[in-house]
Formats: C-alpha cells, structure tokens, sequence
C-alpha cells in the first residue's frame, strides 16, 4: 500500500509539470511581449495573436482531445502531448518573423490540448479515496496558478541574459524527463476503443471559438470592424452545429445533461471567471509598469506573481478543507475576496505601491481558494467514465477564461487608450494606435516629453478602466456561484447525482 500511494503521488507529481509547462506558457509572454514586438517588427494586432494563438486554438482542442483520451487512454494522450510540445517549443524559439511565432503558438496548443485533460483524468482515475482526490486537485490547480504567475518571472529572467527565443527553449528538458517519469509511473489501460470520437464536432467548436475570439477583438476596437459582425455570425452558426451533433451523437464530445448539476456548473464558472481575472491582472499589469514606470520585464512579473503568492496557501488549503467547510463558502467566499483585492488594485495602482501589491495578494488569496476547488466540483459531480469528457470542460473553463480576458481586455486597453489620448499638436497619428507607438514616436522627437507625459496619462486610464471590468466581472461571478452552491454549505456533500 505504500508503495502504491508513494507512485500515486510521484504521478501527480509528474502531471502537475506537464500543467506547469502548459500554463507557464499561457502567460510567459506578458512580460517579454515588448520585447517581442521590438525584435520581430510585430504590429498590435500581430501581437495579440502571438498570445491568443495559443489559448484559443487549445480551447477549440481541449472538448475533443478529453473524449479521445477516453477512448484511447490518458496515459498514451499524456506521452503524445508531450511530445508535440517538445517540438513545437523548438519552432517557437526559432521562429523569424510574427506569422512564423503565431503559427508556432497554434502547434504548442495542440499539445497542450493533447496533454491537459489527460493530467486532470489521470488524477480522477489514479486517486480512489475522495478526501485524498480533493488534497491532490488542489495541488494541481495550485501548481496552473504558480505556472501562470512563474511565466513572467521566468520570461524576465531570461531576457535578462538570452534571446526571446530562451523563453520556449526552456520548456524542452522538462518535457524530456516528463516523458521518461511518464512511462515509469503512469497506469496503462483505461481505454474504451469501443467509444466514438468525432473529428467534426471538434472542428466546429474551434470554428465557434476562433471566431468568438476574433469578434471581440474587432468589437473591442476604438473603431470596430465592419467584419465582426459576420465573424459573430460565423462563430454563432459553429456553435449552433456544434450543440446539435452532440445532441444527435451516441458519444458526443460534450454530454450537455452534466450542466444541470449545479455544482458542476458552479465549478465551471468559477474557474472561468477567476481564469479570466488572473489573466486579465498579469497582462495590463505587466504592460503598464513596463510602459509607464519603466520596469524591466523581469520586475514587472515578480510584481505580478503576488497574485500567485497569495494564492498558494488558499488553494491548497481549500482542497484539505473541503470536506468540512463545503462549496459554498470557499467559491462564492473567493470570487467575493478577489472582488474586493481587485477593487485595491484599481484605487492604488498610481500612488501606492505596498496597497498595490496588497490589492494583488487578495485577489490571489480569494481566487486561488475559488479555483482550487472549483476543479474538485466538477471532477466529483460526474461518473469515472466521463473522466475525460469532464476534465476537458473544466480546461476549456480555464482557457476560455484566458483567452477571452487576452482579447477584450487586451483590445480594451488599447480601444480606450486611442479614444482618450490628447496628442500634443504636429505629432504622428500612429502615436495614437497604443502606447508602444507613441513611445517610439516620442523617441524620435527632439521634445518627446509632452507626448510621453499624455500618452501615459490616457494609458492610465485605459488601465483603470480595465480593472473596474475586471472587478466586475468578479462581482458577477460570486452572485452567480453564490445562488448555485446554496445547497453548498458547511458539512454539506461534494457531489451530487451526477456523479453516481
């Protein structure tokens, strides 16, 4: 028996770096996007891409890849997710020019996707005892959070001494000894050849997503795109296909009677929308003190890894608590905590740095508790053999979270920045496209100090304005958790009938 627990969690171990490497990745260009920008000429519209490339594509991936690894075994979508990463970090780092890195990106979230529900499913699979699961799954989902906070630390480092390109290279070694533990440790089997997977209904959830991502950049825009409308469309008629063929198949992709636990749904918000508060944090965060204060990349991510420092100890304490305390407390408790870290960020973030970095503690402190949990609701309100099905929901949640607070966020930031910024007289209207440019513009001029100060100051606004979204996008989520888990309380069970 010891020896079976010792392997049990020598395996999490391994799954959790294989998650350490696909959320690292998430974030580790937030801080080194300036540099990016720089050294390959990337326009703002091709560097929103860099970054989006990779969410977006793996959320269209994650729903089909979690049914596969069903069918074909977690171990195996484990191993060849690796695998493809390993590469795919290789043609990152070496890619010369913006589209190169884009299409690169794409290929890194097809092993992402490969890897990431197959982490999750073999912790449901691996851990029988349902106290000793919750402990594991906090452990998991802290580390996504220390991998989305280490990103740019990491990215920060290595510029400090390295090309961009060190910031994909270093994925490779870990990838190789995650292989070789990988086939040590992992349980064979699981597989169910007899279950059907449905190519088209994979390529339809990623036509849905790619085209909602794509019209709320175009949306977001000061001067919205004639286009977005037919994008919404597109990503409208992807999505109706979609839910129709599940509804028609004997083994969708996606069984849409598991939502009607409303625990399991309260889970999936949850990690949702506290995906899309860290996510939405890091990136304006890193930009701003880049842009604005001058920091280096790798000060602007040991400032934003306060997010992860305060939630490490929530996390896994929500999980070795859970039993106990119940749902409720713990998801709807967080989100409001993260609510109200969120709301000291957007008072102080221009005069005081220790309530900044406060803010940024609770924030983290309240969303980690949501997040750690929020994973433990969903994996323990569906049965075993939807193991995949239920974790690639619960991936899709986090990346769709990501993805989308990368795309409004982002292209809030610049909308806002564009339509409030008073440009000194005779200077270039490319400064007003976004901050980078009229720092480029100013640098050029022999009196570039006005431009700098106004372009600053509507910078500061637009990042203001952010975080109010943010905060209340939080709001939001903690009514919402809050009328689901109400049944939810201390001393009440974890799962409910659709787990039995």
């Amino acid at each position: 028996m010891a020896e079976s627990a010792r392997q049990r969690w020598l395996l999490l171990a391994v799954v959790s770096a294989g998650l350490l490497l696909i959320t690292l990745d998430n974030s580790i260009l937030y801080a080194a996007l300036p540099t990016l920008v720089e050294e390959l000429g990337a326009s703002s519209a091709q560097s929103l891409w860099i970054i989006n490339a990779y969410p977006v594509v793996m959320a269209g991936l994650l729903l089909g890849s979690g049914t596969l690894g069903d069918r074909v075994g977690h171990r195996r979508m484990f191993l060849t997710g690796l695998a493809v990463f390993g590469v795919a970090s290789l043609a990152a780092a070496l890619s010369p020019t913006p589209e190169a890195l884009i299409a690169a990106r794409a290929f890194l979230a097809v092993g992402a996707a490969a890897m990431m529900p197959a982490t999750l499913a073999l912790i449901r699979v691996t851990f029988a005892d349902e106290r000793e699961r919750n402990v594991a799954i906090a452990v998991w989902g802290s580390l996504a959070i220390v991998g989305s906070a280490l990103g740019p630390i990491v990215s920060g480092l290595l510029l400090q001494s390295f090309w961009w390109g060190s910031v994909f290279l270093v994925n490779v070694p870990v990838v190789v000894v995650a292989l070789v533990a990988t086939l040590v440790l992992a349980p064979g089997g699981g597989a169910d050849p007899g279950k059907h997977w449905d190519l088209v209904s994979s390529l339809l959830a990623l036509v849905a997503l790619v085209g909602l991502v794509f019209a709320i950049k175009e949306t977001a825009k000061a001067t919205p795109s004639p286009v977005a409308a037919g994008v919404a469309l597109v990503a409208a008629a992807g999505g109706w296909a979609f839910a129709r063929r599940q509804r028609r198949l004997p083994d969708p992709l996606l069984d849409f009677a598991i939502f009607r636990n409303p625990a399991f749904l309260a889970g999936v918000l949850a990690a949702g929308f506290s995906m899309f508060a860290v996510a939405g944090l890091q990136l304006i965060t890193t930009q701003r003190f880049q842009l604005v204060e001058g920091f280096t990349p790798l000060r602007a991510g040991v400032l934003v890894a306060a997010v992860a420092l305060g939630a490490l100890p929530t996390a896994v304490a929500g999980g070795a608590t859970l039993h106990r305390i119940g749902l409720l407390p713990i998801v709807a408790g967080g989100l409001a905590l993260g609510t109200v870290g969120t709301v000291l960020v957007l008072l102080h973030f221009d005069s005081s740095m220790p309530l900044l970095v406060t803010g940024l503690l609770v924030a983290g402190a309240g969303l980690g508790a949501a997040m750690s949990v929020a994973s433990s609701a969903i994996m323990g309100n569906v049965p075993v053999r939807r193991a995949g099905m239920a974790s690639s929901v619960e991936e899709v949640s986090y990346e769709f979270g990501s993805l989308v607070a990368v795309a409004l966020l982002g292209s809030l930031l610049s909308a806002v920045y564009s339509a409030t910024v008073r440009l000194p007289p005779g200077t270039p209207e490319e400064a007003r496209d976004s901050l980078d440019a009229a720092l480029a513009v100013a640098g050029e001029s022999a009196d570039g100090g006005a431009l700098v100060a106004a372009a600053s100051e509507a910078f500061d606004g637009a990042y203001g304005a952010v975080v109010l979204v943010v905060a209340g996008v939080l709001a939001v989520g903690t009514v919402a958790t809050g009328v689901l888990l109400r049944r939810h309380g201390p001393g009440s069970a974890l799962s409910g009938p659709a787990s039995h």
